[in-house]
């Protein structure tokens, strides 16, 4: 697929194919109300207890293509800034990280008083060979945005997320030994 098509019309699973080396994430929100998570996080919420089951929720859209990439030797890596003591939301996004680490992605914490001198940019990202950046855009209330995709290679906005993420990912407590400071 030529670049400029990935740009405008590729969908995710796309842009993950054509993916070599590195696919990066960076989430900054303490909240988020995507529609495919809501029966899970309500059962979270009420339980307390996550589920592990991949069938479930995004689990079977994702999982393969995370495993798919890993499989092509892409280092495939999460990294999360929090607010603390951590929000109910952020509870359950550590309690699930299981399925993250399952599927071939590392994951790190980095609680948000240690990201205070990091240039950030204003929105979640994935940023794919260094190269393609695809920003996530949300509501106020954490759900997505209609059309809340924006993509570029600029050079200047990879470069940002590069920074972004290589420092917060040095700084951050790998998923097994982050523990959380729950409200």
């Amino acid at each position: 697929m030529r670049r400029n098509e990935l740009l405008n019309s590729a969908t995710f699973a796309e842009l993950l194919a054509n993916t070599y080396r590195t696919a990066v994430h960076l989430e900054m929100r303490d909240q988020y109300a995507v529609g495919d998570e809501t029966d899970d996080y309500a059962t979270f919420l009420r339980t307390g207890i996550p589920t592990f089951d991949p069938g479930r929720s995004f689990w079977p859209q994702r999982m393969p293509l995370v495993q798919g990439a890993v499989a092509r030797v892409v280092a495939m890596r999460r990294a999360r800034i929090v607010s603390e003591p951590v929000t109910d939301y952020v509870r359950y996004e550590h309690a699930i990280a299981p399925l993250n680490l399952q599927a071939g992605e590392d994951v790190r914490w980095l609680p948000r008083r240690h990201a205070s001198d990091i240039p950030l940019p204003g929105n979640d990202f994935w940023l794919l060979d260094g190269t393609l950046v695809q920003f996530s855009h949300f509501t106020g209330t954490g759900d997505w945005v209609a059309d809340g995709k924006e993509r570029t290679d600029a050079p200047a906005a990879a470069a940002l997320c590069t920074t972004a993420f290589e420092t917060v990912w040095e700084r951050g407590i790998p998923h097994e030994k982050y523990t959380l400071q729950a409200l």
